[in-house]
């Protein structure tokens, strides 16, 4: 079953319903384990009331969402009260591991542990982010150093812990779903491109993350702009955050208003249905991915699943676990540079090794092999707890 001796009732805690890297992970985990034999329940603050953006296979918990007002701080203050409060009554207090995937949810943990309501918390982490404000900053270490057991998902994460905090981190990496994303064709493919308006046979540049400064957009569009040939496109998906990129995609709206692109040429698609994401990849020609501050970058290994060349950062936490030959390496920081892979990755000789290497690459990152590197860590927070 797993390397620890009895099944764990196991509490998840993610920061939203929303398809983004770090709830993805959390479902995935929840998954994973429940398969190994454990008692998964995985929680999430449900501000839109729609449930997580995908049926999961263990179980599901929602969490009523107050109005948080605006600002930032005003939303982590309020997201960590309605988690606080729906923890209040014991009945849903009964698991031996607590695991926050995030700063909401490890306040909100971090508060639980305070009152003694819990022995305490693992906490995972995606990456830290730089807040000029000076209590979200607060915010975002006491979720880490609060924390009884520490796991990264990358070791560039778990060095900044080390040499930031003074606190050691297990590695613990993600994986992909290969029978999910795929290269073989599949029933969301046809209602992707209609949805779109994807010409078939056109090259088609794909970045995912939405228009936000750590994923790097406005330089994406100006290495599309150097790269555009006719009939080409680029489709940016996601982009359902927490945070506020306003300021950002403001610039980046007057930036595209005033390039000479075709009105058709660049689609801001959002967030997609789950089910089309496995069709979304396909239709890709390329994954341009050039982002600034990553935990691991999960959409590599899905558009490598998916049978498609990666445009990536020649920074940690790429570096890591792709070689020389794995992806097209580009300097986030250089327009250029990014343009130039975007052009080897359409070469046909580098793209049909791109596309082996990746293919490879992503068989080797199973969701079974990230839930059985969680299981030291929870048992030693179980032996911690005196269970």
């Amino acid at each position: 079953m797993s390397d620890v001796s009895r099944p764990l009732r196991i509490a998840i805690l993610a920061h939203s319903t929303n398809p983004r890297g770090g709830v993805v992970h959390a479902l995935e985990l929840g998954d994973a384990l429940a398969r190994l034999g454990h008692d998964v329940v995985l929680h999430a603050p449900d501000a839109a009331g729609n449930g997580f953006f995908r049926a999961a296979h263990c179980a599901t918990a929602c969490i009523p969402a107050s109005p948080a007002g605006t600002g930032t701080l005003n939303l982590v203050q309020t997201r960590v009260r309605d988690y606080c409060a729906y923890f209040a009554p014991s009945a849903r207090r009964g698991f031996d591991i607590w695991h926050a995937q995030d700063g909401i949810s490890g306040n909100a943990l971090a508060n639980l542990a305070g009152q003694r309501l819990i022995a305490g918390f693992v906490r995972t982490v995606h990456h830290v982010d730089s807040f000029a404000d000076a209590q979200l900053a607060a915010l975002q270490r006491r979720a880490i150093t609060a924390a009884g057991g520490l796991l990264a998902v990358s070791r560039v994460w778990q060095d900044w812990l080390q040499h930031n905090l003074g606190r050691d981190a297990a590695v613990i990496g993600n994986g992909v779903d290969v029978d999910r994303y795929s290269p073989r064709p599949g029933v969301g493919d046809a209602e992707l491109g209609a949805r779109l308006g994807l010409t078939t046979g056109s090259p088609m540049f794909l970045a995912v993350g939405g228009v936000e400064a750590r994923k790097n957009t406005l330089r994406i569009l100006a290495a599309f702009r150097a790269v555009y040939e006719n009939g080409s496109t680029l489709v940016i998906a996601g982009g359902a955050s927490l945070l506020d990129h306003g300021a950002y995609q403001a610039r980046f709206a007057a930036v595209l208003a005033q390039t000479n692109l075709p009105s058709e040429a660049v689609v801001l698609a959002g967030p997609l249905p789950d089910r089309l994401m496995p069709a979304l990849y396909r239709a890709a020609t390329t994954l341009v991915f050039p982002s600034l501050k990553e935990g691991f970058g999960l959409v590599v290994l899905e558009a490598m699943a998916s049978g498609v060349p990666v445009v990536a950062p020649r920074i940690a936490p790429f570096t890591e676990y792709l070689g020389a030959q794995d992806v097209a390496w580009c300097d986030p920081d250089d327009t250029g540079s990014i343009a130039a892979a975007m052009r080897a990755s359409r070469d046909a000789s580098r793209r049909a090794d791109l596309v082996a290497s990746g293919l490879r690459i992503a068989a080797g990152f199973t969701w079974e092999r990230v839930a059985r590197a969680h299981l030291p860590t929870y048992t030693a927070m179980l032996e911690t707890a005196g269970a």
